[in-house]
C-alpha cells in the first residue's frame, strides 16, 4: 500500500481542479452547484507541483464538473498531458454545451480517439430543461446527437429516473425510434447504448430523496428501455441495476457491526476553486474536507487522508454502519437504492446530523 521513506508516497495521485465550473445546474448532480470561477494556468501548475513528489504517478485534470468548458480547452488538454506522468485518454463525458457552439470541438475530440459520447436526459424538453437547470438544454442535446453522428461518434443516453419523470419514458422510447439511433450508430460501426438508473443520493440528488423510484414505478418502464439497460450493465434483472428497497437494506444492515475505510494507494482528489481538497468518495461537503492547498501543508492534507482525520472519515472508521442506519435509516421506505449508494447516503445523513447542513449544498443560486 504505502511506502514510508522520507515522506508519504502513493502509487498514483489523480488531482482534479475545478478551473471553470459548469454551464448547468443539474438537480441530480452529486458534485453540487458551487459558483463558477475561472482559474489560471499557473493554478493547475501549482496543484501539480504540490502533489508531484508524493506519487510514483501523477494525473492532473483541469475540471471535475464539466469537461472542456473553458474556451482554451485545447491548450489545457496539452497542459494536463505535460503535467501528468501517465498518458490520459479523453473521457466519454463531453460538453454538449460546447458541441453546439464550437464547430471544431467534435472534430478535435474524434482526433483524440473518442468514439462514444455519453449524454444525460431526464425526459422530454420541459422535463430535461428543468432538471439541467437551464432553458434550451434539451434542444442542445438533440443537436449534439446529430453533430456527433455526423462526425462518427455514437451517442450513449443516460436517463436518470424518479417519480417525477418516469411517465415520460415512453416518449423517450418514441424519440429514439424517430431519431433512428440504432441504425445510425450501426452505420458508423458502433452500437447504440442507453441505460436508466436513479443515481446516488448525495449532493444535489439528496434533495430528490422523496421522489426516488419504488418497485411500483419499475413496472412502468417499457420493455425496450429495460432491454437496453440490462444489455449495457450485463444484468438479467432490472432490480440488479436499481437495487433493493430501503426497507430491505435497513433490515440487512441494521445489525452490521463493520466500519469502513476509504483510503487507497491511488486516491483521486477533487479540488474546488478555493483549493479545498476532498477525496473522491461522495459530494465535497465540509465534513469530507482534507484541508486547503493554500493554507495547509500537503503533508498535513495527505496525513488527514491516510489516517482518516476528516470529520466524516473519523466517524465512519469508528462507528458501525448498523448504528448509523438506526439513527438515519427509514425502515418503512420502499425507495430503491444500490447498496453502496445507500450506505453513502446514510453516512452523509449521519454527518449532517452531527455537523449541520452543509452550506455548499444549500440553494446558492
Amino acid at each position: 500500500m504505502f511506502v514510508k521513506v522520507e515522506k508519504l508516497s502513493f502509487n498514483k495521485i489523480t488531482a482534479c481542479l475545478d478551473m471553470a465550473g459548469c454551464p448547468n445546474r443539474c438537480k441530480h448532480c452529486w458534485l453540487g452547484v458551487t459558483p463558477n470561477v475561472s482559474l489560471k494556468k499557473s493554478d493547475l501548475e501549482f496543484v501539480a507541483s504540490i502533489f508531484r513528489s508524493y506519487a510514483n504517478n501523477l494525473e492532473v485534470t483541469s475540471w471535475y464538473r464539466e469537461p472542456d468548458f473553458r474556451n482554451d480547452y485545447k491548450e489545457f488538454w496539452k497542459l494536463e498531458h505535460w503535467l501528468s506522468t501517465e498518458h490520459m485518454k479523453h473521457f466519454e463525458l463531453l460538453s454538449y454545451w460546447r458541441i453546439v457552439r464550437d464547430s471544431e470541438y467534435v472534430k478535435w475530440i474524434y482526433s483524440l480517439g473518442v468514439r462514444v459520447c455519453q449524454l444525460t436526459i431526464f425526459g422530454m424538453e420541459k422535463m430535461t430543461d428543468h432538471y439541467v437547470g437551464r432553458k434550451g438544454a434539451f434542444e442542445e442535446i438533440l443537436k449534439s446527437i446529430n453533430i456527433l453522428l455526423e462526425n462518427n461518434i455514437a451517442p450513449r443516453l443516460q436517463i436518470f429516473i424518479n417519480k417525477d419523470n418516469v411517465m415520460e419514458l415512453p416518449l423517450i422510447e418514441k424519440l429514439i425510434a424517430e431519431l433512428d439511433l440504432d441504425k445510425r450508430c450501426k452505420t458508423i460501426g458502433q452500437e447504440f447504448e442507453l441505460f436508466i438508473h436513479q443515481g446516488s443520493c448525495d449532493g444535489e440528488n439528496e434533495k430528490l430523496y422523496n421522489i426516488r423510484i419504488m418497485p411500483e414505478d419499475v413496472i412502468k418502464i417499457s420493455p425496450k428501455l429495460v432491454e437496453y439497460t440490462l444489455k449495457y450493465f450485463g444484468k438479467r434483472d432490472l432490480f440488479d441495476v436499481l437495487g433493493k428497497t430501503e426497507e430491505e437494506l435497513f433490515s440487512e444492515l441494521i445489525n452490521d457491526n463493520s466500519t469502513m475505510s476509504f483510503v487507497s494507494s491511488s486516491p483521486i482528489f477533487y479540488i474546488d476553486n478555493t483549493f479545498n481538497v476532498y477525496p473522491n468518495i461522495t459530494h465535497p461537503a465540509s465534513w469530507w474536507c482534507l484541508g486547503n492547498l493554500k493554507t495547509d501543508s500537503v503533508n498535513a492534507i495527505l496525513d488527514n487522508y491516510i489516517n482518516s482525520k476528516t470529520k466524516a472519515q473519523s466517524i465512519i472508521n469508528a462507528m458501525p454502519i448498523g448504528q448509523m442506519i438506526k439513527k438515519c435509516g427509514n425502515s418503512r421506505s420502499k425507495r430503491l437504492f444500490i447498496k453502496g449508494d445507500y450506505i453513502t447516503y446514510i453516512q452523509n445523513q449521519f454527518c449532517e446530523k452531527q455537523y449541520g447542513k452543509d452550506i455548499l449544498f444549500m440553494d446558492l443560486l
